[in-house]
């Protein structure tokens, strides 16, 4: 699906593109601008990568877990871009990102299922650098590097597994500005990898020794997500 999204995101580009004739530019200095401000709305899809470690209880229990379907979610921020050259911008975006992870665990030794729903508000602060084409007339398609921080605050809250609140990842992703008539149109996909082991295994809130086999049977906890935003300058 995030292979076929970013196909259809890049023919849009280039069809749209290729279509086009010289044409009156709509803004034409808005790029010579040296501080750029605005805001996006989206969606995204919050994944996790779990990796067991075949632990087995006492009553010879052995569970194993994964994210088990897709997990949207809605995301909205604020959008600061200071421009480092030409063709180059350094974009900070701090947001909120609102969605939840749907795990699935199977019991190998009677086959039975429990599952858990992981909510999930994300204070989130992403730092990227923007790498930007030549612009013919209301179109500019570019691409993204940068980092991402976030905090969840609600962790405290999950169950069966818990993740750390502070999260890191690496981002990537491509984009184009629309140049409309009054203000810049910036569609964008972006592809976020988490960096370190998330999972946390100290669990003092469970006072039932039971649950403990969840946190037990994970050796390690990677996030992921792939947002689609659209931002308004």
């Amino acid at each position: 699906m995030l292979r076929l999204l970013t196909i259809l995101f890049g023919l849009m580009v280039a069809l749209s593109m290729a279509a086009q004739k010289r044409k009156i530019q709509n803004k034409p200095f808005i790029d010579t601008r040296r501080w750029h401000y605005g805001f996006n709305i989206g969606f995204h899809d919050q994944g996790l990568n779990l990796v067991g470690n075949g632990y087995v209880d006492e009553a010879g229990n052995q569970w194993v877990s994964d994210c088990d379907r897709q997990n949207f979610g809605f995301s909205v921020g604020v959008l600061g871009s200071l421009k480092l050259h030409d063709y180059i911008d350094m974009r900070i975006n701090p947001g909120l990102n609102f969605g939840s992870k749907h795990i699935q665990y199977i019991n190998l030794l009677d086959g039975s299922r429990q599952s858990q729903d992981m909510k999930s508000t994300y204070i989130a602060v992403p730092v990227d650098f923007k790498f930007c084409a030549r612009r013919f007339n209301n179109y500019r398609p570019y691409a993204l590097a940068g980092a991402m921080m976030q905090y969840d605050l609600t962790s405290s809250k999950h169950t069966k597994l818990r993740t750390k609140p502070l999260q890191t990842f690496l981002e990537v992703g491509l984009g184009c500005d629309l140049y409309m008539p009054f203000f810049k149109l910036i569609p964008e996909i972006k592809f976020c990898f988490g960096l370190g082991n998330i999972l946390k295994k100290n669990r003092n809130d469970l006072t039932d020794p039971s649950q403990m086999i969840f946190t037990q049977s994970v050796d390690r906890a990677t996030a992921n997500m792939v947002v689609v935003n659209f931002y308004f300058e």
